[in-house]
C-alpha cells in the first residue's frame, strides 16, 4: 500500500515542556475550528512542538 503525503500549513507552535502540556495547542485549535477552518493538533518530536496545522486546500 502507498502511503500519501498531503501538504499542510503550520497555523500555530506551542512549546511541549510549557507547565500545561498540550492544552494551549487544543484550545488554540478548537478555536480555529470554530471559525471554520480543520485544524489539528500534531507532535513534532524534532522540535518538541505542539502543532496547529490545517490542510493546505482547507485555508
Amino acid at each position: 500500500m502507498a502511503a500519501t503525503t498531503q501538504a499542510q500549513t503550520v497555523l500555530e507552535r506551542f512549546p511541549a515542556g510549557a507547565p500545561r502540556g498540550s492544552w494551549p495547542a487544543e484550545e488554540y485549535a478548537a478555536a480555529q475550528r470554530a471559525q471554520g477552518t480543520n485544524a489539528q493538533v500534531v507532535m513534532d518530536l524534532r522540535t518538541d512542538q505542539f502543532l496547529v496545522v490545517t490542510d493546505a486546500a482547507s485555508q
